[in-house]
């Protein structure tokens, strides 16, 4: 008899498929999440690089502008993000001219603060990928803009799980209408 029911109960394959998809299962809403996350991160780190070369190509755009333009295109470039936040905490963003002086130095001509990153000083020396794209007596535009991205994942208590990432993009453009975008009342 209990032989019997050793035999059934080994034959019997009535629950195998509730096995599976308990073993299964897990995995695949952990795979299913992780892929959420890294598309989300990907989505704001492309919207982030749009920031960066939208600010560039705006400004670029003009022979000369002002701090009241400039706010303008930042706000501008802000609903780019959405509809991730584009606050101050987490989106900062910087306008800058990079002049060649015709002896090779190469300075700030202005710098203008869109959202949380410090202005660079007008007159300063600039060290950077920017020189590369200077001739003589030119100037280009160097707009940056840093995403703190915080994964929703990231706020639990698994502690080998990122939660915070920091895309940061700079974009050089040459001005198209001079040689040199000018803002007289910016620092």
């Amino acid at each position: 008899m209990i032989r019997g029911a050793h035999r059934t109960f080994a034959r019997d394959r009535r629950g195998v498929a509730a096995v599976e998809f308990a073993i299964v299962a897990p995995l695949m809403v952990f795979c299913y999440l992780g892929v959420a996350v890294l598309a989300s991160a990907l989505l704001v780190q492309r919207k982030a690089a749009h920031v960066a070369s939208s600010l560039a190509d705006l400004v670029a755009q003009e022979a000369t502008t002002s701090p009241s333009e400039l706010s303008d295109i930042c706000t501008v470039s802000n609903t780019i993000m959405q509809p991730y936040s584009a606050s101050s905490s987490v989106l900062l963003m910087r306008v800058s001219s990079i002049q060649e002086d015709g002896n090779g130095i190469v300075t700030v001509g202005w710098s203008y603060n869109c959202q949380g990153m410090t202005a660079l000083t007008k007159g300063s020396a600039y060290t950077g990928p920017a020189t590369a794209y200077l001739s003589l007596n030119q100037s280009v535009i160097v707009a940056e803009a840093t995403y703190t991205y915080t994964s929703p994942l990231g706020t639990t208590n698994i502690s080998w799980l990122p939660g915070t990432y920091a895309f940061t993009n700079k974009y050089y453009l040459q001005p198209r209408e001079s040689q040199n975008v000018t803002c007289a009342t910016c620092t």
